[in-house]
Parts: structure tokens; sequence; C-alpha cells
């Protein structure tokens, strides 16, 4: 029996998607299949795909020619081509022109736009849907998107993330001193600096904290087009909070955290909720897309862009340690209940399985 042959393509990589994939290599590696892994040289220093076992190809987050001839090259003599995210799938789509190799998508979350952009950009996912021939969705609700954009066959496919790490004996002292927070509570919101995160609400809750004594530090973990504004409203309004850029370390913070927060305006399966409820660090989230169903009752839910709800939510929690404990017992409870990466890795090998039989002559 001839060995499998995958690409997996990426193109920003959010942290899930690249996560996702990080894992996803490694398990189809242990079971056999050859994968090659096309993504950012940067996505690779930080998620170590090589590491994985996977061969990694370095193609740069362009739709020009020669980023496109790269993918093509690679994707040449693969037996399926899984590709992750809008962009990875709109060229990936260019660069298979021709050649027949199933086309697997798997939507990690939607697109956010209105105007010209949001036109174009639904225009570009009905062109990727239907030339996929299966789109999984990590939600129920990115499941029915595709389908209404035209997919042949879409599937819900919830993806697992790796366990997190667990710090040795006195590093939490260690980590919660790097961060300034010894003496005072600290809070942690993880995610890339752009508008949909919500961090204007969330530095506008921050005014309804911000005269506890003492006065919890706010950390946020992440990159993006908007850190210059929200680092000079941070500093013009003085607000005890920190930006830390990109860490290689978030589930090692987050673990110190009294209180993790998410302000988001949409979330499939959001890393930082994952995160937080398997390490039992209480969650304050916002109620939309999939976070609801993600995490049950196990976290304190609010309204999107409501934040006096946001901050009444963070100061009832700070001041009742009992509700804390409660919510970090049913976290670790809710995530037992979640695919585990095994599962995960099983499901996309009976997808690719079942691509390959159906391409084989019958006998």
């Amino acid at each position: 029996m001839t060995q499998l042959r995958t690409v997996q393509v990426l193109g920003g990589g959010s942290a899930g998607s690249s996560a996702h994939v990080r894992s996803l290599a490694a398990g189809l590696v242990a079971r056999g299949v050859r994968v090659t892994v096309c993504a950012p040289a940067e996505l690779d220093r930080a998620y170590d795909f090589s590491g994985a076992g996977a061969y990694h190809v370095p193609v740069a987050r362009r739709g020009d020619p020669a980023a496109v001839a790269a993918l093509r090259a690679a994707c040449a003599g693969a037996d399926v081509v899984h590709a992750h995210g809008l962009h990875a799938a709109v060229r990936t789509v260019l660069a298979l022109g021709g050649l027949r190799v199933p086309l697997v998508v798997t939507w990690h979350t939607r697109t956010e736009a209105a105007g010209p952009r949001g036109r174009l950009l639904r225009m570009l996912e009905r062109r990727a849907v239907r030339a996929a021939s299966v789109v999984l969705g990590a939600t129920s609700e990115l499941v029915d998107g595709a389908r209404r954009r035209g997919a042949r066959d879409a599937r819900l496919a919830p993806v697992a993330l790796p366990a997190p790490c667990h710090q040795a004996a006195g590093e939490e002292n260690k980590s919660r001193a790097e961060l300034g927070a010894v003496e005072r509570p600290l809070l942690m919101a993880v995610g890339s600096l752009v508008p949909d995160q919500g961090y204007d609400t969330l530095l506008d809750a921050v005014a309804g904290w911000r005269h506890l004594d003492p006065a919890p530090l706010l950390t946020i973990a992440g990159e993006g087009r908007e850190r210059a504004r929200l680092q000079r409203r941070i500093e013009d309004d003085d607000l005890p909070v920190q930006l830390i850029g990109r860490r290689d370390d978030i589930s090692e913070l987050l673990a110190t955290a009294d209180v993790a927060v998410l302000a988001s305006r949409w979330e499939a399966r959001s890393v930082l909720a994952q995160e937080a409820l398997r390490l039992g660090v209480p969650l304050v989230a916002t109620a939309v897309g999939a976070i609801p169903e993600l995490v049950g009752d196990a976290a304190e839910l609010v309204p999107y862009g409501d934040a006096p709800a946001l901050a009444e939510a963070v100061t009832r929690l700070l001041a009742d340690p009992e509700r804390r404990d409660r919510l970090a017992t049913a976290g670790r409870a809710q995530a037992a209940t979640w695919p585990t990466e095994d599962e995960t890795i099983a499901q996309v090998l009976s997808v690719y399985d079942e691509l390959t039989e159906r391409g084989r002559p019958s006998r």
C-alpha cells in the first residue's frame, strides 16, 4: 500500500489554525502519512512544523504568481491538499488549476467586512468552497455558511488544540513577577490587536475596576495593526493595562491569571476560551458565535460591546473566590467533553481516505 501524501496550506495563520495544523501534522506523521506544510517562514519558526515530522515549504502570504507557482509545485503529486482559512483556500484553488487533486478546506472562522470588501470576500468564499471536495467547519454556523456559499459537501469538524503546558512548581510566581502582578489581581486577554477583538470595549471596562485596591493589571498578549492606537489610549488614559506582544508561553502566563477576558465580536472555537477552561482559569467572555456552546455553564457570559456588563462580571469574580473555584472546576469538566486531538486527527484522516478511495479506479 502506497504512503498517503498530504499538503497542508496556511495563509497568515491565526493562532487556532496554526496550532491545529501543527497538531494535525504531528498526528498524521505518527500514522504513517507524509505531510508537507506550506506556510510563511515565520509560522514554521513559531510552530515548528518541521519538528512535528512534516516537510516545510516556505510560501509567503501573497497571491502573486511566484507564491502560487511555489504552492503548485509543492502540491504536485499530493493525494490530498488541505487548506486552512480563506486566504489559503483561494491561493490553493489557483495553484491547483488543472491538477486532479482533491481539496479539503477547513473554515476556522468567518470573515467580518461590509461594503465592497465584504462583497469581495463573499465572492472569494464562494469560489473556494465550490472548488473544494469537502469543507470542514469548526462550528455549526460555519458549516451552514459554507453550504449557503455553495459547498458540495460541508461537515462539522470541531478543532482540538494541543494540551496546554503545565508550569513547574514555583514558576507561577516568577511569571507573575515578570508581568508585574505579584501583589495585585492579574487579568489576561489574548488575541490579534484588531478591531473585531473588542479591545476598545475592554479598555472602556477598565474604568469599572480600576478603583479597586489594589487595581487589577490587565495584560494583553498579541500583535496587530491596532497596537499603536491602543498603546496611545492606554498611556493617555493612564490605564492599568500592558501590551506584551506575541508570546510563545501563552499557556504558562495564562495559568497564572486570576481571570481571563474575551471581548470579541465573534468567535468560533476560541483558543483563549479553550486554554482558560482547560487550565481552570475563570473566564469572562462575550456570548457570541460558538462561545456559549463551547463553554456551557463554565464561564461568565456578557453581551458584545457592553463595557459596564464586562466590568461588573470581572469585578464580581475578583470579589468571589468561591465562584472562581467553582468556575475552575466546571471549566475542566467542560473541557473534558471536547474532542481530543486523536479524535480530530482520526476524523480528518477518514476524510482523506474517503477522497482517495473515491479517486481510485474500480476493479
